[in-house]
């Protein structure tokens, strides 16, 4: 993978800046994965990067917007944010490798002890729901979606 022409300078200034430097290699393939899998290039907003965008409109009436794909380098763990919830991609997650998991995100300690075509099923399949239209689904209303 290679970085989108468009991504943000910024971004590369930051995953100098993040500690442990596993979490740096890290950040960069998911810089890379999540370009590859929107098309478009990542922008850094605050210690999050991400790509895309996605509406969402909630009963309450609640309405926003974020990145449709993104992740956040962190010192503990890069933390993959699946806002359609992980309950949407289960049997995905058990076949990843070692993580554990927050309502709608997806905490990685070591890219390299997961299994990178999975990940990037799960941001695949993450990207396509959230990017389809407006959301209206809190992560932890998440469902499996069925297999294809």
């Amino acid at each position: 993978m290679s970085a989108h022409p468009d991504r943000d300078p910024a971004i590369d200034r930051y995953l100098e800046t993040v500690e442990p430097a596993r979490r740096r290699r890290d950040g960069a393939t998911l810089a890379d994965l999540i370009e590859a899998v929107s098309g478009q290039p990542a922008r850094l907003l605050g210690t999050i990067i991400g790509c895309g965008r996605y509406e969402y409109r909630y009963e309450s009436g609640r309405t926003g917007s974020g990145p449709a794909i993104a992740f956040a380098p962190r010192k503990a763990a890069s933390i993959v944010y699946l806002m359609d919830g992980n309950s949407a991609h289960s049997s995905r997650l058990a076949k990843l490798g070692p993580h554990s998991t927050g309502v709608g995100c997806l905490y990685l300690k070591d890219l390299e002890a997961v299994d990178l075509a999975v990940l990037r099923s799960i941001l695949e399949r993450s990207y396509a729901t959230l990017s389809a239209g407006t959301f209206t689904n809190r992560a932890r209303e998440g469902q499996e979606a069925s297999e294809s």
